[in-house]
């Protein structure tokens, strides 16, 4: 039951913003890069699948599609991973009014 709660609660956030047409944007790229450059090797999306158990296909859409609505457990997950805060994860696009 807990699951379609959850479902239903990111269904209501994803509705939410588009009603709004606001939205996070997922620094995913960003970040991804500067670890490159930081460890100076290439990190794939399917590396960060491993380490960090979120499906390789829950990565890409976090990376490259907008507006994408994923858990705070993955974001949670990815910040651990890259050792970062949140907010160098993503970031509120406000309402272009």
């Amino acid at each position: 039951m807990e699951s379609d709660d959850q479902e239903t609660t990111c269904y209501a956030t994803h509705i939410i913003l588009l009603l709004y047409k606001a939205m996070i944007r997922f620094r995913l790229k960003e970040v991804i890069a500067d670890k490159e450059f930081e460890l100076d090797h290439r990190i794939t999306l399917d590396e960060i699948a491993k380490e960090t158990g979120i499906h390789r296909t829950t990565l890409s859409k976090i990376a490259n599609q907008r507006g994408y609505n994923t858990t705070t457990g993955n974001i949670d997950k990815l910040c651990n991973f890259f050792d970062c805060s949140v907010e160098r994860l993503m970031e509120h696009v406000p309402n272009p009014e």
